[in-house]
């Protein structure tokens, strides 16, 4: 299934509505989705308990039993006729537009490093995007005041779906609810021209997380690890690799971070960019506002947004 979060743009504002993507349109399903119990107490996490939850969160926290029997539903005749929304009509959203965290992997590819100076991490470089960074697909990104130097990264977004902690790599991949498309936008001049350098602000400002269109549930991705990606600013392309090119591949980077942080429903991995990026280009290539940009990852979708 693809699965988005929405907003009706004739409708009077209101918390984000979820919707299965089809043919012609997406299934409104946030009346079944709201009717859901609301999630346990999870005992390793203060101030989860029973929490009222709503929209995609409240999905992924009933668990995949849940992703289940949505997904029976939505195969049942006659399912999609009154509820059925036209894409025209929605405002469609970061599948997660409020995730508790977002994980960011940095330098996970190899020849990103490289082009960086330097040689591969023997364990994944974790990062912070905070979550007020998070815009939906076809955002206007605005570069705050003084900064100069805004940079491209195309990822592959991981969305958990299954409390995760101290899990094994060969378990991983059954805590992940689907995938989605991301792009790292980060402030340079914070992350490499002052001291000490502030990845987590470069990277966390208003904005710098656009996410989407939707994401795809993990079932209809044989392998995290044979995806294409591609990032193309104004038409031209700047990034293309492979998801196999990935130093820490996700089940790796699941069973490393849940060694040390619990993952839970909603939470999203930035799984790394591969090279290309504006910073590492000779000439750097800065974002400059009107820009627009493309992000693709093969079997998910397309992301675009521009810069304001």
């Amino acid at each position: 299934m693809r699965l988005a979060s929405y907003l009706p743009r004739d409708g009077a504002p209101g918390a984000p509505r979820v919707g299965v993507l089809l043919a012609d349109g997406l299934l409104d399903v946030t009346d079944w989705v709201d009717a859901l119990p609301c999630a346990p107490r999870n005992p390793r996490v203060p101030g989860s308990t029973g929490s009222p939850s709503s929209g995609m969160l409240r999905l992924l926290e009933s668990g995949p039993e849940a992703l289940r029997a949505l997904a029976e539903r939505v195969r049942q005749p006659g399912s999609t006729e009154p509820r059925l929304v036209p894409l025209a009509a929605v405002e469609l959203l970061a599948p997660i537009p409020n995730p508790r965290k977002i994980v960011a992997i940095g330098r996970n590819y190899a020849d990103h490093a490289a082009e960086t100076g330097v040689a591969a991490f023997e364990k994944p470089r974790i990062i912070a995007k905070l979550p007020n960074s998070v815009v939906g697909p076809g955002a206007q990104v605005a570069i705050p005041a003084g900064v100069e130097k805004l940079d491209f990264e195309v990822e592959l977004g991981v969305v958990i779906g299954r409390p995760a902690h101290k899990v094994r790599a060969d378990e991983a991949l059954a805590h992940v609810a689907g995938y989605t498309v991301l792009n790292d936008l980060s402030a340079r001049e914070f992350q490499f021209d002052v001291s000490p350098p502030q990845t987590t602000f470069a990277k966390s400002m208003d904005g710098f997380c656009p996410m989407g269109p939707w994401l795809v549930t993990a079932d209809e991705v044989a392998d995290p690890q044979a995806l294409e990606l591609r990032c193309a600013v104004n038409g031209q392309e700047m990034q293309h690799a492979s998801t196999a090119q990935m130093i820490f591949p996700v089940a790796r980077l699941i069973e490393y971070i849940t060694g040390f942080v619990t993952l839970l429903p909603g939470d999203v991995i930035a799984t790394g960019t591969p090279s290309g990026v504006g910073a590492f280009r000779k000439p750097p290539v800065w974002l400059k506002p009107g820009d627009r940009l493309r992000l693709e990852v093969s079997g998910i979708g397309v992301l675009e947004h521009t810069i304001a």
